[in-house]
């Protein structure tokens, strides 16, 4: 072999093992290791989202369904003439003991006793009265325990914070200005002889 090819035969070794070394180093560049944490650093966000959503919505239908649950049970002794001159502070504790999820219902919850003309069947307005959390005087309701076999209407209103108010159903909530969302519970019954 002469000495021009034995050259050309070096370089071109050089040049394999120097295209090898940038092949390598290419390599290294497209490894896909951090693939996944792309995915989750995307997907993550989106799934606490409607994590904490559907937290907010089951917490926001138990204090529904308790609310309900305290009002239909006092409701009922309230109607069989159980408790002597009620007052709004015996309903308001008997529907707080039965509606035990609400938290700080003795200073949540408003209460209306409402008689209806059994002549006219006219309802109050419609909408119950709510706690204003702003003011320190609260808004007046009427509690007429009315007499036997009048139609009667109790509405309870109970001020509830969301838990996660940016996110999800918090934001679609309609809240006052202190925050808070209404959970309102309504119950008709004969006052029984």
């Amino acid at each position: 072999m002469s000495r021009g090819a034995r050259l050309i035969g070096r370089a071109a070794r050089r040049l394999g093992r120097a295209v090898g070394r940038v092949r390598h180093g290419a390599g290294a560049l497209r490894r896909d290791d951090g693939a996944v944490t792309v995915e989750f650093v995307l997907y993550f966000p989106l799934f606490l989202i409607v994590f904490m959503s559907a937290f907010e919505s089951g917490l926001l239908t138990l204090r529904q369904v308790m609310l309900d649950r305290g009002v239909d049970i006092s409701v009922r002794n309230l109607r069989l003439g159980l408790w002597d001159n009620p007052t709004p502070e015996m309903l308001r504790d008997a529907i707080c003991e039965n509606a035990a999820i609400i938290a700080d219902c003795d200073n949540v919850l408003l209460l209306e006793l409402l008689p209806i003309d059994a002549s006219t069947w006219a309802l109050p307005a419609p909408g119950a009265v709510c706690i204003n959390r702003d003011e320190e005087v609260q808004p007046v309701t009427a509690f007429v325990p009315g007499g036997f076999n009048q139609p009667m209407l109790v509405r309870a209103c109970a001020i509830m914070d969301p838990i996660f108010p940016w996110t999800g159903i918090g934001q679609a909530m309609a809240v006052d200005t202190s925050g808070g969302y209404a959970v309102t519970a309504a119950s008709a019954f004969v006052n029984e002889p």
